[in-house]
């Protein structure tokens, strides 16, 4: 069993729009958080833990 079945993903607030770097989160699964590039929805995907997320989204945006 795929454990991003179920999966909804949304475009990340930071990608692009001109259709370069665009990545896209799955967060509403329970315990994993699913990152994809877009423009490849049927290859690989990386899963993080909900916290060790958290503490990406605070850094990258620490450093925006």
């Amino acid at each position: 069993m795929d454990i991003l079945t179920g999966a909804q993903w949304r475009k990340a607030s930071r990608s692009s729009t001109n259709g370069g770097a665009c990545v896209e989160v799955a967060d509403n699964l329970p315990g994993i958080v699913g990152v994809r590039d877009s423009k490849d929805p049927e290859g690989p995907a990386l899963v993080f833990g909900p916290v060790t997320w958290r503490a990406f989204v605070t850094e990258v945006a620490r450093r925006s």
